[in-house]
């Protein structure tokens, strides 16, 4: 099959047609998702607390992104690989750049995905320069969690929407080829995704994204503890009865591309 690249997501979003995307962090469940239709792969810091039980996503370390990249590459033949840049490792310029070509050479990564708004200029530039696909990420940071105060949606005030627009705009123009959105206003979102011409993911967003992303196992419903309200159980939905897992996965590429999901309930 012919791999899922930043020009195929462009032509998507051209053509209105909806993105799906997963986070992913080994080789069976790659094969699997990609088989169920999703087309891009997040390896996420998200691993930190899902698959290591750690509290938030800040001791993940840039060698264990590179591993978890490298078993999803080797389970991936069509969708795009996008993979987390872990806390500090984008801290300058430089530093970002043999991050980020580590995940590449390394772990077989086609994209990299960093937190932050004006900051984060210059990296991406950097980036861009040397040809390495950029997704920037605003909104909810979790690498931000003690910052922000724990795990709180952006951009309800008019100042703060305002910083996320202008942020979006100037992060496009860096360079950045995608952008997600973390737990903002739907109707915020569905506006950057108007207005940019790079494809906007979101997760907690809103329907007005041109792609939808969740954390695998919260879309499983095995993630312990409370999940996030945005979320939803794939798995065992009650009003479409138990599937097994590529069902679940199925069921969740169909209602990206349906725009069934998210729904009202699942907004901000």
């Amino acid at each position: 099959m012919k791999r899922i690249t930043v020009t195929t997501l462009q032509e998507m979003k051209r053509n209105g047609e909806k993105i799906a995307c997963l986070t992913a962090y080994d080789s069976s469940f790659a094969t699997l998702l990609e088989e169920a239709g999703v087309e891009i792969l997040l390896v996420g810091d998200s691993l930190g607390m899902v698959i290591q039980g750690r509290d938030t996503t800040l001791p993940v370390t840039l060698e264990e992104m590179i591993y978890h990249t490298r078993c999803v590459a080797r389970g991936s033949r069509r969708a795009l690989l996008m993979a987390d840049m872990p806390f500090l490792a984008d801290a300058d310029p430089r530093l970002a750049l043999l991050g980020a070509g580590r995940l590449l050479k390394e772990g077989g990564a086609h994209m990299v995905k960093l937190e932050g708004g004006t900051v984060q200029l210059e990296t991406v530039r950097r980036l861009a320069a040397h040809g390495i696909p950029v997704c920037a990420h605003l909104g909810l940071q979790p690498q931000s969690v003690h910052k922000l105060g724990g795990y709180r949606v952006q951009g309800r005030d008019a100042e703060t929407a305002r910083r996320i627009r202008e942020d979006a705009l100037e992060l496009q123009g860096a360079g950045a080829d995608m952008l997600l959105l973390e737990c903002v206003p739907a109707p915020l979102a569905a506006d950057i995704s108007r207005t940019l011409r790079i494809p906007v993911i979101g997760i907690g967003a809103g329907p007005g994204c041109d792609a939808q992303v969740l954390v695998l196992y919260d879309m499983l419903g095995i993630t312990p503890g409370r999940r996030p309200s945005f979320s939803h159980d794939f798995l065992s939905d009650p009003e479409a009865g138990p599937t097994h897992v590529a069902g679940a996965v199925r069921r969740y590429v169909e209602a990206v591309k349906s725009g069934a999901f998210p729904a009202p309930r699942h907004c901000f």
